[in-house]
């Protein structure tokens, strides 16, 4: 090889002209780098007096060529060329060439090891650490870290030494640099480090962590951003470890971290790691966290740093900041933590800050409230009596980034609250219409981003309030509404004019029928938006167009929709090749709209949409060959999955000539410091995570599609399941979740397109009726990967779903999912540790003993209680399921559900006593017979709880529990105390339902044992006091069954108040409110009332609802 001519070419890739660096780097490729001899010269221009980006260069290139040529050399030639390149490296005053030499070094050791070669490596490189001069500490310290990056299993016999030499130069005072290496070498040995194994060198890790913390205390100090990033990039990774790495000061830790966050002297990048720190300790440490109690300090902290926001409040504006940051903490503490360590500190908080004349902590203040909102919905739901009052008042504040940030807080409450926020529409949407009316007069053209912000946020505002208004309710606004919106139709700002197209999108969708007058008005207005293409912004605005016709045709229906059918369907499909992912989904989602709304009409599009569904299914997720270095020889030619993607690893060849394909590109970009490449990484997990997300959509669409076009779909079914099972082991949580709610919801449509003799299912094990042998096998293949996803999986969020799947296929389609007793006992199982906050989901990242721990905490964050309020779901479903036999399986579940029942939560205990209702009611008499002593004293004592809806629950739980259960003697010596408990329920105002589930107690008493139950004074209440009911039309089913018994009866007083009951029946055989009644208690009624006009026609006769029943 010509060593000149390579070098002359090697150098053009320097150079500042494309075409030199592309020739050069194909010429490299093609002449020079399959031959040994170039590993041989890029080591030697390492070491020589080049400049220092050329000898970087030659380290990177160099790297990667070891691996492939090493071995060709003698061992001689090796022995000098380590020594030298050993020598050279710790000589090296350049940080940047040292860094890239020592990665070299690093990737020599991995293959001399592997041949039992330089045995004294870990003892010069530890020599070097402890050297007396500081740039050989320096390269010594650093070569530590990349060792054990890459060959940790082959040092952790000298963790010992290792540990030893980091006590020593962590407090090296001649030198930052060595410093900041231990850290990095010591989160590499804590990543590899077995707690168990080797406590000893734990116990000096640990032992470490204060040493460490003063590093970076010393970097912030020094003002050193880099070195500071570094170090807490240290202790971000040491979350990652074994949690007993950190746990003996974890608490001091944190403590650092929220004074730095708080400390308003230091910079912008400082005080936002330390809250990403305290973010990645609530997701991976939340347990920890909450048994520290330092939410509400943190709470506070957050509270005023967001007083910090000033004037950038736009959507569009994605600067991280302190105060970004400090807001993004507060809304991932309200998931992970308790209401009382965040939502309750904050409120008791607010008042100062939205009351305070500086503007800067009103609008903190309300910004703060709006992000805590989606983590613990149930709880300010309590508050919304406080909180509306406060949102009203500053919707009106003088200055408009309040009013801004106002509406802000209206748009995340009406979100996650929409029915609660809708009930204060009339006071709340002249307010918004206000906003966007100042807003819009104001405008002064398209560099006028602030009026141009308040208007995109007033129609996000009212977008989300009119989600939770009734039909009837929103029908006023309608006119002045359009009006608006069909004037930002035109506006020039395309993302202001997409605000405007999905309000309307969403208000034609609550507006149903009522919106006809404005349907073709719309469309025509919209219809030029579904061809846009030029900009990403043009394609923004496209998509939330189909979106919104989408939403519109879900609201007018079918037939006023039919013409706009065939040209969206086309757009969509083109929409599918203009390289825009939201477009893609919007394309499939509007698909999915279109199957709910034709049903079996829609069969023309099934053939082309399930193939392109299919298409985004099967895309090759292997197309991405990446080569790791040689530190990862081991996976060479193998995929791996990385952020949801499976990656093909580039072979590493041994032959001594390498074929030039083989080699990797020479990318000038590798110049750049090595932090960069975790910046290409995080592109590449990008657009990683955009493949999976599109799958996630196309897996969903598909279950709708199969869903509401069942028949038509039956073709496509048995692909859908080879296409959708796999996916369910996909590392991206989202796919996941839509394949197995798929899988789930194909069985479901299977189920129903059975014969009645087995669709109809009776419960109980064995099955009385065998499903088919395809849909009998569909269940097998769901359950096998459902349990194997289901006992071990991490993610709260998909096991939440998973519960959820399994207790609606429970109850729509009974027992034959857990026929095989292999099935039934994990999922019992499973179950069981949710229920004891046992299961993986539930602990701390990388903690095998949070069980306890978790246990002993008072409080439930509302997001970790969802779990288990769905898996107490799942109970209901085998209980449904299973019928008398789930009395066996109750005895298993007895204990922990009947603790949640008994607990200091309001909702863990409605929830649980609710769960004993259903279980009382699938059961029956023959099941719940055995339990009635268990249960009805809890359930009396839930009677009387302060909180309305465990009240509520249990009344209704009594009713079941003395309807069904054989137990006579214990039920009956507590009919007194419950008609005592009963009569307060009764009589006070209808909240959470107490007085329909007591009305329905009462009735079911009366009908199993009249004689026990003062039945005059009993009718008397019903009608003068409780009926008609009003919320839970249910109830109405014992109520009117127990009136109309009563009658056949002649019960002389109900006879004489039929006066005061038939404008009650009017009222409940009214068409309005719809669902009131069941077929078969609606047909009793109308036989009670031509009873009743039997013996006074023109009494009934005064009612026209009961003179259409009778005619």
């Amino acid at each position: 090889m010509d060593k000149q001519k390579f070098l002359q070419v090697f150098s053009e890739v320097l150079a500042p002209d494309t075409d030199r660096v592309k020739s050069a780097t194909a010429t490299l490729k093609a002449d020079y780098y399959p031959l040994p001899e170039s590993l041989t010269v890029l080591l030697q221009l390492l070491l020589s007096d080049e400049p220092s980006p050329q000898r970087q260069l030659a380290a990177s290139q160099a790297r990667s060529l070891v691996p492939k040529h090493w071995r060709s050399y003698s061992s001689q030639v090796r022995a000098q060329l380590r020594q030298r390149l050993l020598q050279g490296t710790l000589q090296e005053d350049e940080q940047i060439v040292r860094h890239a030499a020592s990665r070299v070094i690093t990737a020599i050791a991995k293959i001399d090891l592997e041949d039992n070669e330089w045995p004294d490596v870990f003892d010069q490189l530890l020599g070097a650490a402890k050297s007396n001069e500081p740039r050989q500490r320096e390269v010594g310290t650093y070569l530590l870290f990349t060792g054990l990056e890459t060959i940790s299993e082959a040092m952790q016999h000298r963790n010992k030494e290792l540990l030893a030499t980091f006590k020593r130069t962590i407090h090296d005072s001649q030198s930052a640099e060595v410093r900041i290496n231990t850290m990095l070498a010591i989160s590499r040995l804590a990543i590899a480090l077995d707690s168990e194994e080797d406590p000893a060198s734990l116990k000096l890790v640990q032992d470490l962590v204060p040493d460490m913390v003063a590093v970076l205390e010393q970097a912030i100090g020094a003002g050193d951003e880099d070195r500071t990033t570094q170090c807490f990039e240290v202790f971000q990774t040491l979350l990652g470890c074994d949690s007993s790495v950190l746990n003996k000061h974890f608490a001091d830790l944190t403590q650092f971290m929220v004074k730095v966050a708080s400390e308003k002297s230091l910079g912008e990048d400082m005080r936002t790691q330390a809250i990403s720190f305290l973010m990645q300790c609530m997701r991976y440490r939340k347990m920890k966290m909450q048994s520290l109690k330092v939410g509400q300090q943190i709470t506070l902290m957050c509270l005023e740093i967001a007083t910090e926001l000033g004037d950038a409040m736009s959507e569009d504006d994605e600067d991280v900041t302190t105060a970004r940051s400090a807001l993004g903490l507060l809304d991932e503490m309200a998931s992970s933590l308790p209401p009382n360590q965040v939502v309750v500190p904050l409120l008791d908080a607010l008042g100062p800050y939205v009351n305070s004349p500086d503007p800067d902590r009103r609008q903190g203040g309300i910004m703060a409230l709006g992000m805590v909102v989606e983590g613990a919905p149930d709880f300010i739901a309590t508050q919304l009596h406080e909180i509306f009052p406060l949102i009203f008042r500053l919707l009106e504040d003088s200055e408009m980034k309040v009013r801004r940030a106002a509406l802000d807080g209206v748009m995340r409450v009406s979100e996650e609250l929409a029915e609660e926020v809708g009930k204060e529409h009339k006071k709340l949407i002249p307010i918004l219409v206000k906003h966007l009316d100042s807003a819009m007069r104001g405008l002064k053209g398209l560099d006028d981003k602030v009026h141009l912000d308040i208007i995109k946020a007033s129609c996000n505002s009212i977008e989300s309030v009119v989600d939770g208004l009734e039909a009837s309710e929103v029908k006023p606004y309608l006119s002045e509404f359009m009006t608006r919106f069909t004037k930002l139709f035109s506006i020039p700002d395309l993302k202001t004019r997409g605000a405007a197209v999905s309000a309307a999108g969403s208000l034609g969708s609550v507006a149903e029928e009522g919106f006809l007058p404005y349907f073709e008005p719309t469309m025509h207005a919209l219809q030029d938006f579904v061809e846009l293409k030029d900009s990403s912004d043009e394609l923004d605005l496209r998509s939330q167009t189909i979106d919104a016709m989408g939403s519109m045709a879900m609201a007018v229906g079918p037939k006023a929709f039919q013409k706009y059918v065939r040209p969206l369907m086309q757009a969509t499909d083109e929409g599918l090749h203009l390289d825009h992912p939201k477009l893609k989904e919007t394309s499939y989602l509007f698909w999915a709209m279109m199957a709910k709304v034709y049903k079996d009409d829609f069969k023309p599009f099934i053939e082309g949409v399930v193939k392109a569904l299919f298409e985004s299914l099967e895309t090759e997720e292997a197309d991405l060959e990446v080569d790791l270095g040689e530190e990862n020889a081991d996976l060479a030619g193998k995929e791996i999955t990385i952020g949801g993607k499976k990656i093909k690893v580039a072979a590493l060849a041994a032959d001594t000539i390498v074929d030039s394909d083989d080699i990797e590109d020479l990318d000038v970009d590798e110049l750049a410091d090595a932090s960069d490449d975790d910046d290409e990484w995080d592109d590449d997990l990008e657009v990683i995570s955009a493949v999976a997300q599109e799958k996630e959509i196309a897996a969903e669409v598909l279950g709708e599609i199969l869903t509401h076009a069942t028949k038509d779909y039956l073709p496509y079914m048995e692909k859908t399941i080879e296409a959708v099972l796999p996916l369910v082991e996909h590392e991206y949580e989202g796919l996941q979740k839509a394949a197995l709610s798929t899988l789930f919801r194909a069985y479901a449509a299977v189920w129903e397109l059975q014969p009645d003799e087995i669709s109809k299912w009776k419960p109980g094990l064995p099955l009385q009726q065998q499903p088919g042998a395809q849909v009998k096998k569909l269940g097998e293949l769901i359950m096998t990967a459902t349990l194997a996803m289901w006992e071990n999986e991490t993610d709260r969020a998909l096991i939440t779903d998973i519960n959820r799947n399994i207790a609606a296929t429970l109850k729509a389609s009974g027992p034959s999912l857990i026929a095989d007793p292999t099935t039934l006992k994990p999922v019992t199982e499973t179950l069981v540790q949710i229920l004891t906050k046992d299961h993986p989901c539930q602990k701390d990242f990388g903690d095998e003993s949070d069980a306890a721990e978790l246990l002993s905490l008072d409080e439930t964050s509302e997001y970790d209680w969802l779990t288990i309020d769905t898996a107490m779901d799942a109970i209901c479903g085998l209980a449904a399921a299973l019928g008398p036999s789930f009395s066996e399986l109750w005895k298993i579940f007895a204990k922990p559900v009947l603790k949640y029942a008994s607990g200091s939560s309001a909702f863990e205990r409605a929830t649980a006593v609710g769960v004993v209702s259903e279980v009382i009611r699938s059961m029956g008499g023959e099941g719940i017979t055995p339990h009635t002593s268990t249960l009805l004293p809890l359930l009396m004592k839930r009677l009387t709880d302060e909180d309305p809806e465990t009240k509520s629950n249990a009344a209704y739980a009594v009713g079941l529990l003395q309807q069904h259960s054989q137990d006579d003697a214990t039920i009956l010596k507590q009919f007194p105390s419950i008609l005592t408990k009963l009569e307060p329920l009764l009589q006070t105002a209808n909240k959470a339902r107490m007085k329909d589930n007591a009305a329905g107690c009462v009735c079911r008493m009366i009908m199993r044992h009249p004689a026990k139950v003062p039945v005059p004074q009993v009718v008397t209440a019903l009608i003068e006091e409780v009926l008609p009911l009003r919320e839970d039309f249910d109830e109405n089913e014992p109520v009117w069954d127990c009136l109309v018994g009563l009658y056949q009866q002649e019960e002389p007083t109900l006879i004489s108040l039929t006066p005061q009951l038939l404008p009650i029946l009017a009222e409940v055989l009214a068409p309005e409110p719809k669902d009131q009644l069941k077929e078969e208690t609606r047909g009793k009624l109308v036989q009670l009332v031509g009873f009743l006009a039997g013996k006074d026609r023109k009494e009934v006769g005064k009612y026209e609802v009961l003179r259409e029943v009778l005619s």
